[in-house]
């Protein structure tokens, strides 16, 4: 089974978290949301990686921390699971924010993504490699947008008389 770990540090990430399950599901993907912190609960978070890791399932887990964001570093780490950092407080920290959150060591990788929206078609992409009916709604979404651009296109160009 494919499924996504939303995981935050702490219980007000919830309504971001929202967000990013809300775009698993577009993709019918399986999601479970779980609160563990690597600063004030590092065994639960570690017992938590333990039990996922046990359940044989693909699993990419989509972080979510705020402050220092030492939550990404921690679980990729354990070395289980793709990491993808999704940090709620990108808008107040900057910089600051991505060095936290992406800058780990070389053997410690962890994807940064800005976005809830991104996060979840990242997420869907990777399970895509080994899910042909996921890469296929991913390959009909895609040209659905692009028909949808071509369309809007058309449209303006013949409002300017650019079309022929």
């Amino acid at each position: 089974m494919q499924k996504a770990i939303i995981l935050m540090g702490s219980k007000s990430d919830v309504e971001f978290c929202e967000k990013i399950r809300a775009g698993l599901s577009s993709f019918s993907i399986s999601s479970d949301m779980r609160v563990a912190s690597a600063h004030r609960t590092p065994e639960y978070l570690l017992k938590l990686l333990r039990e996922y890791e046990a359940s044989k399932d693909e699993i990419v887990v989509i972080t979510v921390a705020g402050l220092s964001d030492a939550l990404s570093g921690v679980v990729a780490a354990q070395r289980m699971f793709p990491v993808i950092a999704c940090p709620p407080d990108l808008d107040k920290y900057e910089l600051t924010k991505v060095f936290s959150s992406a800058y780990t060591p070389s053997d410690v990788p962890v994807a940064f993504v800005n976005d809830p929206a991104k996060a979840a078609h990242f997420v869907a992409q990777i399970f895509a490699l080994t899910n042909e009916k996921l890469k296929e709604k991913i390959s009909s979404m895609t040209n659905e947008k692009k028909a949808q651009l071509e369309k809007i296109d058309l449209e303006i160009s013949q409002k300017k008389g650019i079309a022929s």
